[in-house]
């Protein structure tokens, strides 16, 4: 399974996915002038160099954003939007991760909440947030993010994005994220919870789709994205489920993820899959 440090697979084809999701996510909020709140669970670093030994050791970017970034004009706006923020960084050897992507997003008014329990990565995502946005209200913990999440429920603001992104180096991660949705719900019902999760082929991963069905009577989007065919060893695609999602995201995923399917594929098996029920 994937190392804890996210910096040995920034810029991968779940990346893309996740960070596409997020991205029409806060733009939906940034629409009112109302604050919310951004809480990240597995902030990582926040910005990754790709030239660096982590990221070059499998170059898992080069089936994200290498591939992204060959990408011509497309009718979206958001993602047109989204297209060249990410890549304008790429050509510079860097990719942002979601705290970094947040923070360049987010207004004055808003708030980060950026949690990471690694001690080094922790101390980078504190220098490269500081540096990127100096002025944005940002509150960091070196902490686990699950528990920092629930204590940061409700929020004053009565608005939140919560993205929820663990390793799942452990099969308890799996019946920690059902957990935590479900006490997040009962603490901040209204609340918009992205959680992402890898494709793989061990039963505790495969399982996780079907442990979802009990939120399925609240609003929610799955998305699913596989690259290639199921094989035994390593990831083969990666899905997010939406609680609470902006109505806008349903036409803005089934507009594209045909397209990133292509983009992405690495062989014939590549698929999406797109489900959703909004009152």
């Amino acid at each position: 399974m994937p190392s804890y440090r996210h910096h040995y697979h920034a810029g991968n084809h779940a990346d893309i996915l996740k960070h596409l999701c997020l991205y029409q996510v806060l733009q939906y909020y940034l629409q009112k002038p109302k604050p919310f709140v951004y809480i990240d669970t597995h902030a990582g670093i926040g910005q990754y160099d790709l030239t660096a030994p982590p990221a070059t050791l499998n170059q898992e970017y080069q089936s994200g954003i290498a591939r992204l970034s060959a990408l011509n004009n497309h009718p979206d706006p958001i993602f047109n939007a989204f297209h060249t923020h990410i890549t304008q960084h790429y050509r510079q050897n860097l990719y942002q991760g979601s705290s970094s992507l947040a923070a360049h997003l987010l207004r004055k008014i808003d708030q980060l909440r950026l949690f990471e329990r690694h001690p080094q990565d922790f101390q980078h995502l504190k220098h490269n947030i500081t540096q990127q946005r100096p002025k944005t209200k940002a509150l960091i913990q070196c902490q686990d993010g699950l528990e920092g999440l629930i204590a940061s429920l409700p929020p004053h603001s009565r608005r939140a994005v919560c993205l929820i992104d663990p390793s799942y180096e452990v099969k308890q991660d799996y019946h920690s994220v059902i957990d935590t949705l479900t006490q997040a719900l009962k603490r901040f019902s209204q609340g918009c919870y992205l959680l992402w999760y890898p494709h793989i082929s061990q039963p505790h991963a495969q399982n996780l789709p079907t442990q979802l069905k009990r939120f399925s009577h609240h609003n929610h989007l799955h998305a699913s994205l596989n690259i290639t065919k199921p094989h035994t060893q390593g990831l083969y695609g990666s899905s997010m489920f939406i609680l609470n999602p902006p109505y806008t995201l349903p036409p803005f995923l089934e507009n594209l993820l045909p397209q990133l399917s292509q983009t992405l594929a690495q062989d014939s098996h590549a698929n999406y899959q797109l489900t959703y029920h909004i009152d």
